[in-house]
C-alpha cells in the first residue's frame, strides 16, 4: 500500500506519522492550489483565515490538503509532540483525520532572522474540482531523520555534523526521501514547479551540484534561511507540482 485515497476531499496521500502524511496528490477531476500568506499568521488566527477562505470559494474544510508552518525556534522532542497533538485536534474537529491516518502533508521550519513570536501558517494547499486539471502534488517536508522509529537523535543522519561532509550526507538523505515520496505519488523532479531547501548552514558545492544533477533545480532552488522544527536537525526540503498559487496580504 503506497497511497490511500481521501476520495471525498479529492486527493490521495502517503500514510506516515501522526503529525503529517508524506505527501498528497490530487485525484482525477481535482487540482491542488496553494495560497501563501504575505506574513506568517499565528495558528489560531490562521485556522480561522483558512476556514474563511475555503468557505468563500465553496470548499469544505476537508479539502485542506497541505500546509507550511513557521515556528519561533526548533522544538524539543517533547515540545514537538505537544504541538503536534494540538494541531491534530483541529484536523480531527474539521473531519479530516480518517481511520487513524492524518492525510495532510506538512512542512514546519524556523526562520533564523525575524522569526515569528509564536507558531503560525506560511502557506496552505487545498483541492478544487477541475475535470481538465493536469496532475498536481505536494510532498511534505523532510529533515535528515527517519520519523516514527524512535527518537530523532537516534535516527538522524550525521547528527551534529555540519561540516561540508556532514551536510552532504544530510542533503543526500533528504534528496532521496523527496524522490521516494514523489515516486510513491507517481511523480519525479521533472514534474515539480517548486523545490525548497531549509538550512542555516552553508550548502557545500558537492551538495548543490547533486541537487542540480538530480534535476531538483530545474526551476531553481528556493533556499530559505530556516532551521528544521526539531532540535538536532539541520537540513530540510519539500517540493510540489502545483499550477495555481496565490498570495494573501496581511
Amino acid at each position: 500500500m503506497s497511497t490511500l485515497d481521501n476520495a471525498a476531499a479529492g486527493y490521495r496521500f502517503i500514510p506516515a506519522v501522526m503529525q503529517y502524511s508524506g505527501g498528497v496528490a490530487a485525484l482525477p477531476g481535482f487540482r491542488l492550489e496553494r495560497v501563501r500568506f504575505a506574513n506568517p499568521v499565528p495558528m489560531a488566527l490562521g485556522w480561522r483565515r483558512i476556514a474563511a477562505y475555503l468557505d468563500a470559494i465553496g470548499r469544505p474544510r476537508t479539502a485542506f490538503a497541505a500546509c507550511e508552518l513557521r515556528a519561533p525556534a526548533p522544538f524539543t522532542e517533547d515540545g514537538f509532540r505537544v504541538f503536534n497533538t494540538g494541531y491534530a485536534e483541529v484536523l480531527g474537529a474539521w473531519g479530516i483525520l480518517q481511520d487513524g491516518h492524518n492525510p495532510v502533508a506538512r512542512s514546519n521550519v524556523c526562520p533564523r532572522v525575524s522569526p515569528p513570536s509564536e507558531p503560525g501558517f506560511h502557506a496552505f494547499c487545498f483541492t478544487v474540482p477541475d475535470a481538465d486539471a493536469p496532475p498536481s502534488f505536494a510532498v511534505a517536508g523532510s529533515g535528515e531523520s527517519v520519523e516514527g522509529k524512535g527518537t530523532y537523535r537516534e535516527n538522524t543522519v550525521a547528527y551534529g555534523d555540519t561540516s561540508p561532509e556532514g551536510m552532504l550526507k544530510k542533503g543526500r538523505h533528504v534528496l532521496g526521501e523527496m524522490e521516494r515520496r514523489m515516486g510513491l505519488l507517481g511523480f519525479n523532479w521533472a514534474d515539480t514547479t517548486g523545490v525548497q531547501a531549509y538550512t542555516v548552514f552553508p550548502m557545500p558545492p558537492a551538495l548543490t551540484e547533486e541537487v542540480v544533477a538530480r534535476g531538483a533545480a530545474r526551476h531553481g532552488l528556493t533556499w530559505q534561511d530556516c532551521r528544521p522544527p526539531v532540535e538536532g536537525l539541520d537540513y530540510e526540503m519539500d517540493c510540489r507540482g502545483i499550477m495555481t498559487e496565490r498570495v494573501l496580504p496581511g
